[in-house]
């Protein structure tokens, strides 16, 4: 994330998280970075449906698609961006646990200077609960840093 936080402080962007599946384990990643507080203003985490409504999640969005859906994590990194005032939103929602049925995770980046979305989805593989938010870090430290390249 030291890349990011450099990014972004040398763009005079931020960022804020909303996350469910990664527990806040994004977060934590990034406020482990130095000078991360001029640039990370907010990170929630939303474990439940409830939460992600309060925070400004349209219910109908989830009760059409559901709360394992790329049109949630879409809602929720928007959600989060307009309560925040940054430029960028964090949206992840899924399931990481090896036991469940169809373990995925749906990430969604949201760009308010653009109204944009980059969303994916993270399909899981065994592993432990550790290693499984850290792949996940990875694919979004990506996904991030190509969406900087273009500010």
């Amino acid at each position: 994330m030291q890349r990011i936080v450099e990014k972004l402080i040398s763009l005079n962007k931020s960022i804020s998280t909303m996350e469910s599946a990664t527990g806040g384990f994004i977060a934590s990643s990034i406020t482990n970075v130095e000078n991360a507080s001029k640039v990370f203003p907010f990170g929630a985490v939303t474990y439940i449906t409830e939460s992600k409504i309060k925070m400004g999640v349209p219910k109908e969005i989830i009760e059409t698609y559901g709360v394992y859906s790329i049109e949630t994590a879409k809602a929720m990194s928007k959600a989060i961006t307009e309560l925040t005032e940054t430029t960028f939103g964090l949206g992840i929602t899924g399931k990481l646990q090896k036991d469940e049925e169809d373990p995925k995770v749906y990430i969604s980046i949201y760009d308010r200077e653009y109204d944009q979305y980059e969303a994916f989805i993270v399909e899981m593989n065994p592993r432990g609960r550790q290693e499984e938010k850290q792949f996940i870090e990875k694919k979004i430290e990506e996904k991030i840093l190509q969406i900087l390249e273009k500010h």
